[in-house]
């Protein structure tokens, strides 16, 4: 085993972001907020209309302040509208958690509490959350009520919540730029000279640097970590760091080791250190928890008047902080944007315009995100000799003449391999199998927009004629991913291409069967009825549609889980009824947050508008 393989940190310089992290926020960073959502979000706020915002930037809001003003009074109400007419829709999507890994969606069962009106649990708060699917629809969803922390999402799993209260530069208008006090100092950025250029590692401190120097002490701290030496690293924030082992009722845990915890993990000490103080002095509370490795639950907490350091770190048994305010994510780990531009996997100019100007004022305003490009010749090694394979007006085109294809599906048909040209349109077609290089961009490009909601970017893509029939490693074609897409302009053209209705993928799901599964809309599910979708189909876990209407507690979809019960009254696993009926049972005992896996805009008397754009 590799040292990078054991520790994603190594051989990379102080303050980087691991290689699969920092590929995982660059696809973020040219995705999951395009350019056309900023400009549309931007213009309908700067001409006072919140709601046009959030629905540009694909928020569904849950509240209405006349409803608000009747339970809280106008004073709150007022308060709530004064926030929402300087909310930023499109930069609370930039900046929220994302699963990386190779990943760029969002985290999901999130709560990213923007502001309280009053102190106590009962009293209102702005916040958005996210879906429970982690390959869900991208949506979010704005509130406005208390907030329990006790309280479930669902069964399966629990709210972790997300504190911006104390930072606002992350969603309000009116305090972007102190985006720049909370990534470093006015004069310069940790790991950037002062005219916002990246520093060469000879620039970078070579011993402590003065107290006064933060930029200097967050990179000072970044060597540090990089060469092992831990409880160096957090002193230098005003942290004293205890390594002690992890220890329950007198018995070591190898496993939970702080070392390891710590010393494989992008960390920021100064700015933890900074954010506890800004989160205790807010009335937050004074102890936090944090995870940022499995093997370690961190506390940090005050350090006693006779100490050294005015914070202490440790590691803590889980069920002992149960109480314990969690520590936002944004408090201990890395600001991407920085390191993207410093690293050079990112242009200043490519992010978004409120965080370019805060970060790399001196870089001139930026455009946002890259806007879709189109497809271009890929060269394929074919019978010895280099062809040129293109996505062309919806098809993918392969220089071979009929007859050489009518030749190849036949030789296909006795079981003869498939190579070159033909090997590559059917990796394309059937999502097995090895694409060249330029076709893998090409697919990563429109199925990536596609994740995201880029409905506009989608459409540019297959105007610029990319074969439609395109199906990624689970065998789903773009009808299996509608979900996450408007329908009303993508359905009806895919099935004009002549794209299968009924196309089963990897796990034998048919595009109804997945716009069920994975939070489409119920107009989409109608939509695809119309169309002629069979409703008397099962998955590989022999589950019928009304089964998985069941399983994902889709109130929306009350409707076809009739239709199928009267047409098809013993389809699907009858096991599965008994498992779901008990289930039903035992969680009328316990209350969860009526928001589980219906899709945004479909949950009872909420509204819509365009937020299924995003």
């Amino acid at each position: 085993m590799s040292a990078r393989d054991e520790n994603p940190l190594a051989g990379l310089p102080p303050g980087a972001l691991p290689d699969e992290d920092a590929a995982s926020w660059q696809r973020v960073r040219r995705y999951a907020v395009p350019r056309w959502m900023i400009e549309r979000a931007t213009a309908h706020r700067l001409a006072g209309d919140w709601r046009a915002a959030c629905a540009a930037a694909g928020v569904e809001v849950a509240f209405a302040l006349p409803a608000l003003a009747a339970a809280y009074g106008p004073a709150v109400a007022a308060a709530v509208e004064e926030d929402l007419l300087h909310l930023v829709p499109d930069l609370v999507r930039w900046h929220l958690p994302r699963v990386l890994g190779g990943r760029s969606v969002l985290a999901p069962n999130r709560r990213a509490v923007l502001a309280r009106y009053a102190p106590g649990d009962d009293a209102p708060a702005l916040y958005v959350t996210t879906r429970a699917m982690v390959d869900g629809p991208q949506r979010l969803k704005l509130h406005c009520a208390p907030v329990d922390p006790a309280r479930h999402r669902h069964t399966y799993a629990g709210w972790a919540i997300e504190d911006w209260t104390g930072a606002r530069w992350f969603w309000d208008s009116r305090h972007t730029a102190e985006l720049r006090s909370f990534a470093g100092p006015a004069d310069r950025l940790p790991f950037f000279r002062a005219d916002g250029t990246p520093l060469d590692a000879a620039e970078l401190p070579r011993a402590e640097p003065a107290a006064d120097d933060r930029a200097a002490r967050a990179e000072w701290a970044a060597v540090l970590h990089r060469r092992g030496d831990l409880v160096e690293a957090f002193a230098t924030a005003g942290i004293a760091l205890d390594l002690s082992p992890f220890d329950r009722n007198g018995q070591l845990w190898p496993t939970h080791d702080v070392r390891e915890a710590l010393d494989t993990v992008p960390l920021d000490p100064v700015r933890l250190a900074d954010a506890v103080r800004r989160l205790t002095a807010a009335g937050a509370g004074e102890r936090f928890r944090f995870a940022p490795h499995w093997r370690g639950l961190m506390i940090v907490e005050p350090a006693g008047a006779d100490a050294e350091h005015d914070l202490l770190m440790r590691v803590v048994d889980a069920n002992a902080v149960r109480e314990v305010p969690r520590l936002p994510d944004h408090a201990w780990q890395p600001l991407p944007d920085p390191y993207l531009v410093r690293s050079g996997r990112t242009a200043p100019h490519e992010l978004h315009p409120l965080v370019a100007e805060a970060l790399f004022p001196a870089a001139g305003p930026a455009a946002g995100p890259p806007v879709p490009a189109a497809p271009r010749p890929v060269r394929v090694r074919c019978v010895g000799e280099w062809h040129e394979v293109r996505s062309r007006g919806g098809v993918l085109e392969i220089p071979h003449t009929a007859e050489e294809q009518q030749r190849e599906r036949a030789m296909r048909a006795f079981g003869g391999a498939v190579a070159g040209c033909f090997a590559a349109r059917d990796a394309w077609t059937t999502g097995e199998g090895r694409l060249p290089r330029g076709l893998r961009a090409e697919r990563r490009e429109l199925l990536e927009r596609v994740q995201h909601g880029d409905t506009p970017g989608v459409l540019a893509l297959l105007d610029a004629g990319v074969d439609p029939r395109v199906r990624n490693g689970r065998g789903q074609g773009l009808l299996h991913l509608l979900p996450f897409v408007r329908h009303e302009e993508l359905l009806p053209r895919l099935l004009e291409a002549g794209l299968d209705l009924e196309q089963q993928d990897d796990s034998d799901r048919t595009p109804l069967q997945c716009a069920v599964q994975n939070g489409g809309t119920a107009a989409l599910v109608r939509a695809l009825l119309a169309a002629g979708a069979r409703t008397d189909v099962i998955d590989d876990m022999e589950l019928s549609l009304g089964q998985v209407v069941r399983r994902y507690k889709r109130t929306d979809l009350t409707f076809l889980r009739q239709l199928v019960e009267e047409r098809h009254p013993l389809i699907g696993s009858g096991e599965y009824d008994d498992f779901i009926e008990d289930r039903e049972e035992w969680e009328e005992k316990r209350e969860y947050d009526v928001d589980g896996y219906a899709a945004v805009g479909d949950t009872p008397g909420s509204g819509t508008g365009e937020g299924g754009e995003a």
